[in-house]
């Protein structure tokens, strides 16, 4: 046991040292590994508790959670059958007012397509009525093509306007005056006053040429050509138709078309202003319609002036009337007093007879109340009481 084994540090280490030594090595080892072994043990303990209180809350957790879930189950039932339920009633309602839509529309639809049968019947007129306008349009286009056809068109526009506004005595058509020539109108005005010349041969020839030119300079000449024609026509109105004491200073124009009237005012001043000077008013048919009517008002003003006399006959006659009216209104007056007066005095009268009525009435009862007096003796003194005396003394 003595023997050394190793020698650490120069101190010599022998056998039992040594056997010692790993006697209590090895003791603290077991020892530790028992303390391990025990401290492991104590920590599954614990963890098994711990698993164990875990384990039962997992149980409880569970039935709780069942009883909850049973809970929704039997909530999720009701409010299941209570949906059905609501959703049969809403499918139900749903279906008996799509019925109710279905008719309702269907018999909207059926009132619609009359309409519409209706509505497609008179587009069809309307339909028939503009192709029978658009052949009359090319009738018109054909007849403003010719120049002797469009001169007869403006001049019957201005017949027809001036017959509709004044007496058949108030106008002349194609007249021939003391210079030889013919105006298309001639309005007579009363007193013997110089007559009104209308001239309808406007030259639309240059102003069609205007509009159915294309370029700039094609435009610029048709003005320039409208510009010559219609101050050339201007001015034989002013030679030919201004005649002193026949005809009045001042002539129309009569332009055919309000548009054309507009365009010759807004783009050619020069023309108007030419017309102008030469005693010419340039008229559209409204105008010429205007003028109409103010010559109808002077005409009848004239013919008032003219009947002026007989008016104030009449207003003497009249007076007459109202003069006579009035006497015999004085008369019936009297008459009505008297007659008043007359009623005042049957009034008087009849009162009279009612109170002399009563006292009679009076009288006879007392005769029958008190007794009967006797007559007076033959050779008293005047003449005997009558019973009818006493009536007037009472009164």
């Amino acid at each position: 046991m003595g023997e050394e084994i190793f020698q650490i540090g120069g101190r010599v280490v022998t056998l039992g040292e040594a056997l010692v030594l790993a006697g209590a090595a090895v003791a603290v080892l077991l020892l530790v590994a028992l303390l391990i072994a025990w401290r492991r043990a104590l920590a599954r303990a614990e963890r098994g508790q711990a698993f164990e209180a875990r384990v039962a809350d997992l149980v409880r957790a569970q039935t709780e959670m069942q009883g909850r879930m049973q809970t929704m189950a039997e909530v999720f039932g009701s409010r299941q059958s209570e949906l059905v339920r609501g959703l049969s009633e809403r499918m139900d309602g749903l279906g008996h007012r799509l019925g109710q839509t279905m008719s309702e529309t269907t018999r909207s639809t059926h009132e619609n397509l009359s309409r519409l049968a209706e509505r497609l019947a008179v587009i069809d007129k309307a339909q028939q009525n503009i192709t029978s306008l658009s052949s009359q349009v090319v009738e018109l286009q054909h007849i403003l093509a010719n120049k002797q056809t469009r001169g007869a068109f403006g001049e019957a526009r201005m017949q027809a306007i001036v017959q509709d506004g004044l007496p058949k005595s108030a106008y002349a058509f194609q007249p021939t005056l003391s210079n030889g020539t013919r105006p298309d109108c001639l309005v007579l005005f009363p007193n013997d006053a110089p007559s009104l010349v209308i001239d309808a041969k406007f030259p639309l020839e240059a102003w069609n040429t205007i509009r159915t030119a294309e370029d700039p300079e094609m435009i610029k000449a048709a003005e320039t050509r409208f510009r010559r024609d219609t101050q050339k026509h201007i001015q034989d109105i002013a030679e030919r138709y201004h005649i002193p004491g026949e005809t009045h200073d001042t002539a129309f124009m009569f332009v055919p078309s309000e548009s054309i009237f507009a365009d010759i005012h807004e783009r050619f001043e020069d023309i108007v202003q030419r017309a102008h000077r030469a005693r010419v008013v340039i008229v559209s048919p409204s105008l010429l319609m205007l003028s109409v009517q103010v010559v109808m008002s002077l005409l009848r003003d004239a013919n008032m002036r003219e009947q002026a006399h007989v008016i104030q006959h009449e207003v003497i006659r009249m007076m007459e009337d109202v003069a006579r009216l009035d006497d015999r209104v004085q008369r019936l007056k009297g008459h009505f007093a008297q007659a008043n007066k007359d009623i005042e005095q049957i009034e008087v009268s009849a009162g009279k007879i009612t109170k002399r009525g009563a006292g009679i009435e009076s009288v006879e009862i007392e005769v029958e109340d008190k007794p009967q007096k006797r007559p007076p003796a033959a050779n008293s003194d005047g003449p005997p009481e009558l019973p009818f005396q006493a009536i007037g003394e009472r009164r």
